[in-house]
């Protein structure tokens, strides 16, 4: 019995924190934050209200510490060599730029207010990293993972992450004590010989051993395959004196060109968020609320100028790599806020120590609030953007000369503007509905606001011209009066249309076009393929090696 209740007085911080955490997930996402801000903020209330000694127990370290290390690991898991070999330019050029702009903005604000060096560079560069979690939500969440401002966002975010490994590297060199420099060279010498052996398992380890592993043909044998994968890489770079981070990093970067990572990334995503809810719970605990109620102006103020120095820098840094002015504003609203790595380079000793305990709850709150404000800012940045993009109508249509017209621009229509952008193939959207018309202007697309419906407009958007024609319009009513006009007007034009779901596409009943039902399985595929036969060109499907990305994105930019 005097067993079992140590056990329990042992695990029962844990068990009591899973249970809070699973309460602050639930309310943020009903108040559509983010679940961080959620566990930042049970940490924070659990510290009010007197309770903090009562987690502060090995468990709740050890769980919390086991969370960076999956975060790291699922980074990995996203680090694939062929992505970055085929995205280079464009990753190494608008990513070293943005980071150089807004880290180096940042490390200069610090040292300007008389912030130790040390914490100068590693604390500034940490706040121009964007939140990879929060961002990609977005973008995913606006269908923009093809459109130039998302696919921008995706290639600095992956820049952002390499350079969060290596802030990773110095603060753990500066934790070690002695002189920066020669620590930091050592350090990198250690990783760059950690990267490598990464490497030579990815190559000629990781398929033998999972095709082993699939003969089990046993879940149990995947999860504690990757388990063991993340904690004992992480254990092999803590005892060559590197982080426990780095390790997890280089562990998911050996699975990540594999065909077996999707298994492995459905395996550790469930341990990822579980045990990342202590370590920001943690977070939240390590503040001092007498602190914040104290200085709550400057609380607010600090998040304040982080999110308009944050913007501000983003915006220099597109304009920098030749992007308009709305593309480059709404990108940098877009990546506005802090970052979750930021929370876990300023949790450990060697970069909490450098700076007053004051200054750092203030810095860590004010990136909280970044987060959970994100939504209503990126929205602020597109709105703008989008009304920046609107002024006297041009003398010639964007997209004059195009083959295809896009009559609507939902999902179906932003799937095969973005497939026809990436095969260099011209296409002039129509939309009728203003909301969704303002936003696709934001995001870039070649977008008019007409009603397709009406042949009244149809001399000044060249319908004749033209050799293919989608209908994605979203409204069964006014697809089919739509028909008659295109049968009579374009006898001689290849038509697709979307549906949504098999009752309408009987509905619709044109023998004459190709018609779709993007509902079922692959259906936006489907009618991205229609399309591409229509016009008799063979689709590729994605960018080749060496292709300049870059330029791809400033032209739709």
């Amino acid at each position: 019995m005097a067993d079992a209740s140590e056990v329990i007085e042992t695990i029962q911080p844990a068990v009591t924190l899973l249970g809070l955490g699973i309460g602050a997930a639930l309310a943020s996402r009903a108040c559509r934050l983010n679940p961080i801000v959620g566990y930042l903020g049970l940490g924070l209330a659990i510290a009010a209200l007197g309770y903090k000694d009562a987690f502060s127990g090995p468990v709740v370290v050890t769980l919390a510490e086991a969370g960076v290390m999956f975060l790291l690991f699922n980074l990995g898991l996203h680090f694939s060599l062929g992505r970055i070999r085929a995205e280079a330019r464009n990753i190494f050029g608008f990513g070293s730029l943005q980071m150089l702009v807004a880290g180096g903005g940042f490390a200069l604000i610090f040292l300007a207010i008389g912030l130790p060096t040390e914490f100068a560079i590693i604390g500034g560069f940490a706040m121009g990293l964007s939140s990879t979690a929060v961002v990609i939500g977005l973008v995913r969440e606006r269908d923009q993972e093809d459109c130039p401002v998302g696919r921008a966002s995706q290639s600095i975010l992956i820049f952002q992450d390499i350079a969060a490994i290596l802030l990773l590297v110095a603060a753990g060199a500066l934790g070690t004590g002695g002189a920066l420099a020669p620590q930091l060279g050592m350090a990198g010498a250690k990783a760059l010989a950690a990267f490598a052996i990464a490497v030579l398992f990815a190559r000629y380890l990781t398929g033998p051993l999972f095709r082993l592993i699939a003969r089990a043909g046993s879940s149990e044998v995947y999860t504690a395959t990757a388990l063991f994968i993340a904690l004992a890489a992480g254990y092999a770079t803590g005892i060559a004196g590197l982080s426990l981070t780095l390790g997890a990093f280089l562990g998911g970067m050996a699975v990540a060109d594999s065909r077996y990572r999707i298994m492995v990334q459905t395996e550790i995503d469930a341990f990822r968020g579980l045990f990342l809810s202590f370590f920001f719970i943690s977070v939240g605990l390590s503040i001092d609320p007498v602190l914040l109620a104290e200085n709550w102006v400057l609380v607010l103020a600090a998040a304040a100028g982080l999110i308009t120095l944050k913007c501000l820098f983003n915006v220099l840094a597109g304009l920098a790599n030749r992007w308009s002015v709305p593309g480059s504003i709404q990108l940098g609203f877009l990546l506005g806020q802090g970052s979750e790595f930021a929370l876990v380079l300023f949790a450990l000793p060697a970069i909490a120590g450098l700076i007053e305990p004051r200054m750092l709850a203030i810095l860590v709150t004010a990136i909280a609030i970044s987060l959970a404000v994100t939504p209503f800012i990126s929205n602020l940045g597109r709105t703008f953007a989008g009304k920046l993009r609107t002024g006297p109508a041009d003398k010639k249509l964007a997209g004059d000369d195009a083959p295809v017209v896009i009559i609507g621009l939902g999902p179906s229509g932003r799937a095969v503007a973005d497939a026809l952008a990436l095969n260099g193939i011209g296409y002039l959207a129509v939309e009728s509905e203003t909301a969704r018309f303002e936003i696709a202007l934001a995001d870039g697309y070649h977008v008019h606001h007409a009603i397709a419906a009406d042949p009244r407009s149809w001399d000044a958007l060249g319908m004749a011209k033209r050799e293919v024609v989608l209908v994605s319009t979203g409204n069964v009513q006014i697809t089919r009066e739509l028909t008659p006009l295109v049968e009579e007007r374009l006898p001689d034009v290849r038509r697709v249309v979307s549906a949504r779901g098999a009752a309408e596409v009987s509905a619709l009943g044109d023998s004459n076009a190709h018609i779709i039902d993007v509902t079922a399985d692959g259906g936006i595929e489907q009618i991205v393929d229609a399309v591409f036969s229509a016009l008799g060109v063979e689709r590729k499907r994605q960018t080749a090696p060496g292709q300049d990305q870059a330029e791809i994105l400033q032209d739709a930019a």
